[in-house]
C-alpha cells in the first residue's frame, strides 16, 4: 500500500512512516539506477516487457480487441466503413469489455493507496457515505479507459519521459533491436533468378516490420526514441526469413558495434560502475530494513514550557508518539531507565492497534538531588507486549543549581 495521503507505506508486509522516508528515497534511487543500467545493457528493454501500461495493452486489451474486431488489416477496415449494425455491435461490446476492465484496474489501483479494508467499505456501503471513494474510483476508471481505448502507445511516445532519457543512456555497446544493415541492404525485391552484376541484400523490403510495430516506426531507420523493445518486427521479419528460406535474425538484439565492428557484446566498464553502486545501495538499504524496529518512539518537550516544582519534584511535561509497524496490537509501557525518576500518564498510549499510532502525555519527575545539569540527558525504555524495543534519549530542562 503506498497511501500518500496518510504517509504510510506498506511493502513486502512491512510497514513504513514518514520516518522512514529515507529507506522509501534510497529504495527509489535503486530502482532508478537498475533502469539506467538495463537501459545501457539491453536498450528499452523496461517498456516492452516490465512497464504496466505495455502489459495490459498487449496481453489484455489488445488480444480483447483482435477477438472482437480481427487483425489490423480487418481493424482498418471496420474503422473506415459505415456505422452498420455490425460495426455499432463490434465497437459497442469492445468499449463495453474495455469499460469493464478499465473499473477493475481502477478499483485495484485505488485499493493500493488506501488500502482494501478502505476500499471494500466503499464498494459495500452507501454512496452517499463515501462520495470522495466513488469520484476517485470514477475518475481513475476514465483516465485508464482513455489510456487503453484512444492514446495506448501515445504514452509512450508523448507522455513518457523515459523515451527521451533513453538517448542519452545508450552507447554503441548496448543491446538494443536494430535491423542488420550489413546484412540487409541493399534491400529489394525478391528476383528467383538474379543476375551475377546484381547484389540484393536478405531484406526483400515486404514492410511488415513497419506494418506490425505498435508505434507506427520504421526499424530499419535506426534506433528511435518511438521503439519500445516490444519485437513485434524481429518476429514478423523472422517469418518472412523462414518463408525465403534466409537465416533469421536479420532485425534481432544488436548493438553498434556489433553490426559496424563484428564485436561480440560484452559486460563493459561502464556497466561494471552502475552494477557496483547498485549492490552498494542495496547492501545499505537491506542493513537500514533489518535494523527498523518494531515500534518507533518520538519523545519532545512540550513547547512553550520548561520546568515545574511538585512534591519536592522537578517535572518537565513531554508529547509521545508511537508507531506500531507491525500487522498485530502491542500493549505499550514506558518505563525511565533510572528507576529513581517517576513517570506519570497524562494521556496513556495503553494498547496500540496494527499499522497504527497513538500519541501520549507524560510528566516526567525528578528529585533535585539527582539533577546534575541545567539541561540533563534522561533515557526513557519502550516495552511492546512486556518485550523490550528500543531506548530513547530525550533533554530534561531543571533550575539552576548556582
Amino acid at each position: 500500500m503506498l497511501n500518500f495521503l496518510d504517509r504510510k507505506f506498506i511493502i513486502l508486509g512491512h510497514v513504513f512512516w514518514p520516518q522512514d522516508i529515507f529507506l522509501f528515497t534510497l529504495a527509489s534511487l535503486i530502482f532508478i539506477i537498475c533502469i539506467i543500467l538495463f537501459t545501457i545493457a539491453f536498450g528499452r528493454i523496461f517498456c516492452g516487457w516490465i512497464c504496466p501500461q505495455t502489459i495490459f495493452m498487449e496481453m489484455v486489451f489488445r488480444k480483447i480487441e483482435i477477438w472482437i474486431e480481427g487483425d489490423a488489416h480487418q481493424r482498418k477496415k471496420l474503422d473506415e466503413g459505415p456505422w452498420n449494425r455490425q460495426k455499432i455491435l463490434k465497437k459497442g461490446l469492445k468499449f463495453s469489455l474495455f469499460l469493464i476492465l478499465s473499473f477493475l484496474i481502477a478499483n485495484t489501483f485505488l485499493a493500493y493507496i488506501i488500502g482494501s479494508e478502505d476500499l471494500i467499505k466503499i464498494i459495500s456501503e452507501p454512496i452517499s457515505e463515501h462520495w470522495s471513494g466513488f469520484i476517485s474510483i470514477s475518475l481513475f476508471t476514465l483516465l485508464f479507459f482513455t489510456v487503453y481505448a484512444q492514446a495506448r502507445e501515445l504514452v509512450c511516445i508523448l507522455i513518457c519521459p523515459y523515451g527521451r532519457l533513453q538517448g542519452v543512456m545508450l552507447d554503441k555497446n548496448s543491446l538494443v533491436v536494430a535491423y542488420n544493415t550489413n546484412r540487409g541492404e541493399p534491400r529489394g525485391k525478391l528476383i528467383k533468378n538474379p543476375l551475377p552484376t546484381e547484389t540484393r541484400g536478405d531484406c526483400v523490403d515486404c514492410g511488415l516490420c513497419v506494418a506490425v510495430c505498435p508505434t507506427g516506426i520504421d526499424i530499419r531507420k535506426g534506433t528511435q526514441l518511438e521503439c519500445i523493445n516490444c519485437t513485434e518486427c524481429i518476429d514478423a521479419c523472422d517469418q518472412v526469413m523462414e518463408k525465403i528460406h534466409k537465416p533469421k535474425n536479420l532485425i534481432g538484439y544488436f548493438s553498434s558495434n556489433m553490426i559496424q565492428n563484428q564485436e561480440k557484446p560484452g559486460f563493459t566498464m561502464r556497466m561494471k560502475a552502475y552494477s557496483l553502486v547498485i549492490l552498494t545501495l542495496i547492501g545499505i538499504l537491506l542493513y537500514f530494513i533489518f535494523s527498523l524496529k518494531d515500534l518507533d518512539m518520538t519523545v519532545l518537550r512540550t513547547s512553550g514550557m520548561t520546568y515545574f516544582e511538585t512534591d519536592h519534584k522537578i517535572v518537565n511535561v513531554y508529547s509521545v508518539e508511537i508507531i506500531n509497524k507491525t500487522n498485530r496490537d502491542q500493549t505499550i509501557s514506558i518505563i525511565p531507565e533510572n528507576p529513581n525518576i517517576h513517570l506519570k500518564y497524562i494521556q496513556a498510549p495503553g494498547l496500540l492497534k496494527k499499522n497504527g499510532s497513538v500519541k501520549a502525555v507524560i510528566f516526567l519527575m525528578i528529585p533535585p538531588k539527582l539533577i546534575s545539569d541545567i539541561n540533563m540527558d534522561v533515557e526513557l525504555n519502550l516495552f511492546g507486549n512486556q518485550k523490550f524495543i528500543q531506548k530513547v534519549s530525550t533533554s530534561f530542562f531543571s533550575p539552576n543549581k548556582d
